[in-house]
């Protein structure tokens, strides 16, 4: 999710989801040591419970970048060993590095010996000619010894050529049940299943097998969705789409306050009417309209009104629902 799930969009996602853990955009260790960390850390208090999620492969750099986001107030720091993209892979982090198991170990000891706060994994079932079930058993293994207790797994494999980032999402075929037969192995550990989830139903499901659920995409495009999973686990009722936008413009005015342009904003609630009459009006007035220097919450306003001269839609049209929760 690097560069999506910025500080503006977590805290419209807890907006949605008041219970839901939410997680940074993918932060390579040496652009914490060495930027700015304002811009790369910064988040708003109601963002927890909020995870800082690293890039990268050097021990040292990784501890190091720990303890920074330990001391920025973090609630947890996740290694992406998952990520197969080609920027990823030339840098040697990612999902390249499941191909390095003692590596990794050696990362997530160096990071917990330097935080005071959980480090956990994030990976896939394997990468190229991988396929077995005892190979990601074992590469899982490695990095317990090393203390992790908290895997995220994208239930599919990676192909580190051949395939773009997109198509590695799509393309390899989901294998929940490797993430069950974890689970059910090593049910001291705590197993997060991501990918491919969709719908309320099947999110909620497959609680009866791991711990809990990630979505990231589908969040992101379809934010409703992840407001109805959240309603679906908590019990609370679902809110009206603009209620919640409503909840979150006291956000967006101080962030416009601060000097922060709209169009960084905008850009996270595009997707809040999808499949929805007036959706489509809404995106538009806020694409060509968040550009122009000066918009402000007029111009939310003026996006909304297409929706209201809709017929309201019913939370059973948008059933299918998803999220990191």
């Amino acid at each position: 999710m690097m560069d999506w799930t910025d500080r503006h969009c977590r805290r419209f996602h807890r907006v949605l989801a008041p219970d839901a853990v939410l997680y940074t955009e993918m932060v390579h260790a040496q652009a914490v040591r060495h930027g700015d960390r304002e811009r790369l850390l910064g988040f708003d208090a109601a963002e927890h419970p909020v995870v800082l999620q690293l890039g990268g492969s050097e021990p040292a750099a990784l501890a190091e970048a720990a303890r920074i986001g330990a001391d920025w107030g973090y609630d947890e720091v996740n290694l992406n060993v998952g990520c197969p993209s080609d920027r990823v892979q030339a840098g040697r982090f990612g999902a390249c590095l499941m191909k390095e198991p003692s590596l990794v170990a050696d990362c997530v000891s160096a990071m917990r010996a330097a935080a005071d706060i959980p480090v956990t994994v994030k990976c896939r079932l394997g990468v190229d000619e991988q396929e077995d079930y005892d190979g990601f058993v074992a590469f899982i293994d490695t990095v317990v010894r090393a203390g992790c207790a908290h895997f995220v797994v994208h239930a599919r494999k990676a192909w580190l050529s051949g395939l773009s980032p997109k198509e590695n999402r799509e393309i390899p075929p989901l294998r929940y049940d490797w993430v069950h037969r974890l689970k059910r192995e090593r049910p001291q550990l705590r197993v997060t299943l991501n990918g491919g989830l969709s719908t309320v139903e099947d999110s909620v499901a497959q609680l009866a097998q791991v711990d809990a659920v990630m979505l990231g995409r589908l969040a992101y495009h379809e934010p409703y969705r992840l407001h109805l999973l959240d309603c679906a686990l908590s019990g609370r009722a679902p809110k009206p789409r603009e209620q919640l936008l409503r909840e979150y413009l006291p956000y967006v005015q101080a962030q416009l306050d601060a000097g922060i342009a709209i169009k960084h904003i905008t850009r996270h609630i595009l997707g809040l009417f999808h499949a929805q009459a007036g959706g489509r009006a809404f995106r538009q007035v806020l694409s060509e309209g968040a550009p122009r220097a000066g918009s402000g919450l007029e111009l939310i306003e003026q996006a909304l009104a297409p929706t209201r001269s809709a017929p309201t839609a019913t939370a059973a049209t948008s059933a299918a629902a998803g999220a990191s929760a």
